[in-house]
């Protein structure tokens, strides 16, 4: 649940590449958290539900009346605001009306946005602190001033996540048998096990590294486990060494409990955990350090992780060659200079500094764990099958034109807007794989930006190419951590005869885009679908998006020469009917802020709904204020970063921010204007931000079907009266839960029985 396309997004996402989503709890389930405690009949344990006071980060000291609509004040800092988007998560984390798989898959998820968030946004300011580079944010922090605060609301997050895993979900988890646990609590017989498990498996591929003048400290790589070691020789002589921890085994290890067995094949994630005690990987090699240095006594070891600046610059303009480039790229990453050290808590404080002098680290970098290091591996923990340990599973409703079986004659007739997970990722799959087998379709055009594992759609264009279809893939190799994925897709279709695309230079290509050409009776058609997610059927299942099948002449028309420009030497800057990025987009929603603005003076009525991951953009910001300003009520629901601070009288008054952190990853973006009663909506995969505007090929596209724009209002209503699952940011830059005030309403388990589910 990142707040971008990574949100992180990634961790679930690739988790569920093996195993379902786990379904929401019915509304009666997820009621109204009104009470600072709730005693979970689920989990026997106590657990706050509602955030306590100190939990917060301090109040910014804002005056009302602002007049300069630039002033830093009205701004608030994004990567503070990102970390309270990961205290939402956390809070999902903590919640005793959340399972408690569910509660270690968002935990999961809360460490793997930090990762992510060190080795991007942290790694930048580090970067511009060091170079002494001035603030450059709109609310003019320094860079300095940012890394402090930041250091002050992770530390204390990460206290909360801590104590909540060892004080409440571990012995809540223990307790409902799956029990993870350390070498000195197991028994003899389960033991005798583990030494065999570690003879036969784990001790032919460890290899220590000697660290002496002949031996220079080694290059760690990128969020990988590590040991160092303090020995000591025969002759008293004091040695160090490295010791990195498999990356190609499961950090998880089920022993029986009772049965004895010599397949250790049988102790990888293969289990319920039922009859199983786990251990860690880390825990049972540390427990035999000494089998790799006969002759040596082991002194000390501490067990760390590093975390380094994955932000590095792709050099395209001076490439040759684009996708070694990127190849390039992803092996450099890994030994970017190091953000931030996870060293365990209380350890042996010589061998604490001996690490952190050799790293050449200051003290901001460094967070001692207590606990498990590397949580953000614990997401395949949560997918045991322990169903009664998660939300209750679900089946999506499938779109009728799946079982009619004849997308083409529907979709010629309306268009068709599909709401995912709600609505099956089925619709697509049938959509792209009816056109690869269709004799009658003559070429396909497909963007691909994240598809996931075992994806369905590149087989699909691969079995089109097969049966003599034109078939184009522009496959966006910079997206950010799936980079080594997108290369392996896409030397495998270009074997297979599909023309290939690699990205743009200059611009990432994240539009959501597939065109079907097909020879029909009366000549040639076009068919379009353009999402706001990506096309992986995995993360179709856990984020929440819009998708939009249509066979509109002026759209297919822009789409066709979108295509054009992302393959060939086009310039086209203006299309009929889309909104393109980086020529169109932010003057798109300019415009319409403005004629909102006019609709307000001129007749009263006004209103602007938007419904996207991040807001970060200033112009449109200051627009929006200006909006405000003139009696617009904006209702803006924003998944991760908002920059914008509402509530601020005589500036903000009018607009309200919330957001939705439930069960489902709200990915969508819709953009409503109500005009005077002839409202226009956009939808696609632009957010609101400097680098979707103007650094990245981003499609929205009118909802022109005023049936599909009725219910799209509707279900954006629902969610702005969400009362169970919303956060309210204040205008001190703080979120609060929603308190309900009567009937509870959870957009999400409504939206899921609406569909058919609950």
């Amino acid at each position: 649940m990142t707040p971008s396309d990574t949100p992180t997004d990634n961790a679930a996402a690739q988790a569920a590449d093996k195993t379902e989503a786990a379904a929401p709890a019915p509304a009666k389930k997820r009621a109204v958290r009104a009470s600072r405690t709730t005693k979970s009949a689920k989990t026997g344990h106590t657990a706050k539900c509602v955030r306590c006071e100190e939990d917060l980060p301090p109040a910014l000291p804002l005056a009302d009346g602002i007049e300069d609509l630039d002033d830093p004040r009205l701004y608030i800092n994004r990567e503070l605001n990102w970390i309270e988007f990961d205290r939402k998560v956390l809070d999902e984390a903590c919640s005793a009306d959340v399972p408690l798989l569910e509660q270690l898959k968002f935990l999961s998820i809360f460490y793997n946005n930090l990762d992510e968030f060190f080795m991007v946004r942290v790694s930048n300011i580090v970067r511009q602190m060091k170079s002494g580079a001035p603030a450059s944010s709109a609310d003019q922090l320094t860079p300095a001033r940012q890394l402090d605060e930041i250091r002050r609301r992770v530390l204390v997050m990460l206290n909360r996540a801590q104590n909540h895993w060892r004080a409440n979900l571990q012995p809540a988890l223990f307790d409902r048998g799956v029990r993870l646990m350390r070498w000195k609590d197991l028994n003899p017989k389960q033991k005798s096990f583990l030494e065999g498990y570690y003879k036969n498996e784990i001790y032919p591929i460890l290899t220590p590294q000697a660290i002496d003048p002949g031996h220079p400290f080694p290059t760690i790589s990128n969020t990988s486990l590590n040991f160092l070691i303090r020995l000591r020789a025969p002759d008293g002589t004091e040695r160090y060494a490295r010791l990195k921890c498999p990356t190609n085994m499961s950090r998880f290890i089920f022993v029986p409990r009772t049965k004895t067995s010599e397949d250790y094949a049988e102790l990888g994630i293969n289990s319920n955990g039922r009859d199983d005690d786990i251990i860690l990987l880390d825990d049972l090699i540390r427990e035999h350090l000494g089998t790799l240095f006969p002759g040596h006594e082991v002194e000390a070891a501490v067990l760390f992780r590093l975390t380094r600046n994955t932000d590095l610059e792709i050099e395209e303009d001076e490439a040759d060659d684009l996708l070694e480039a990127v190849k390039d790229f992803v092996d450099q990453r890994r030994f970017g200079d190091v953000i931030r050290l996870e060293i365990e808590h209380g350890i042996d404080a010589e061998l604490s500094n001996y690490l952190i002098d050799h790293l050449e680290l200051l003290p901001f970098q460094i967070y001692r764990v207590k606990g498990p290091l590397a949580m953000s591996e614990f997401m395949s923990l949560a997918f045991i099958d322990r169903p009664n340990l998660k939300d209750k599973p679900y089946k999506a409703l499938e779109p009728a034109f799946v079982q009619d079986g004849d997308v083409f004659s529907v979709v010629r007739q309306r268009d068709v807007m599909l709401y995912h997970p709600y609505e099956s990722f089925s619709g697509v799959l049938d959509f792209i794989r009816r056109a690869s087998e269709d004799p009658q379709v003559v070429a396909i055009k497909q963007t691909l930006y994240r598809c996931g594992n075992n994806s369905p759609i590149v087989k699909a264009l691969i079995e089109a190419r097969r049966r003599g279809k034109q078939v184009t893939a522009v496959v966006e190799l910079k997206a950010r951590f799936d980079e080594e994925r997108n290369i392996n897709w896409a030397e495998e279709m270009e074997k297979a005869g599909v023309n290939i695309v690699y990205g743009f230079v200059g611009l990432k290509i994240h539009a959501k885009l597939c065109l079907v050409v097909r020879r029909e009776s009366d000549g040639m058609h076009r068919y379009v679908h353009i999402s706001t997610g990506n096309y992986n059927p995995s993360s179709a299942k856990i984020y929440t998006d819009y998708g939009l099948l249509t066979s509109n002449p002026g759209i297919c028309s822009d789409v066709s020469d979108l295509f054009n420009v992302m393959t060939g030497y086009s310039t086209q800057t203006k299309y009929n009917a889309l909104v393109v990025s980086p020529h169109s987009t932010r003057n798109t929603i300019l415009a319409h802020i403005d004629r909102e603005i006019e609709c307000c003076r001129s007749t009263g009525k006004r209103e602007i709904i938007f419904k996207c991951n991040q807001l970060v953009d200033r112009l449109i910001i200051r627009r929006l204020y200006e909006a405000s300003r003139a009696g617009v009520k904006i209702s803006l629901q924003v998944r991760g970063i908002c920059c914008l601070r509402p509530g601020v009288k005589g500036v903000s008054e009018n607009i309200t921010v919330t957001s939705i952190v439930g069960r489902f990853l709200e990915h969508a973006r819709a953009y409503w204007f109500a005009h005077d009663g002839q409202p226009v909506v956009f939808v696609g995969s632009a957010d609101l931000m400097p680098r979707n505007l103007d650094g990245r090929i981003e499609v929205l596209v009118p909802v022109l079907d005023a049936g599909i724009r009725d219910r799209l209002k509707a279900t954006l209503d629902l969610q702005l009266s969400d009362n169970v699952q919303c956060w309210v940011l204040q205008s001190d830059g703080r979120y609060r839960k929603r308190e309900a005030e009567g009937a509870s309403v959870n957009s999400q388990a409504i939206l899921a029985k609406k569909h058919g589910w609950a």
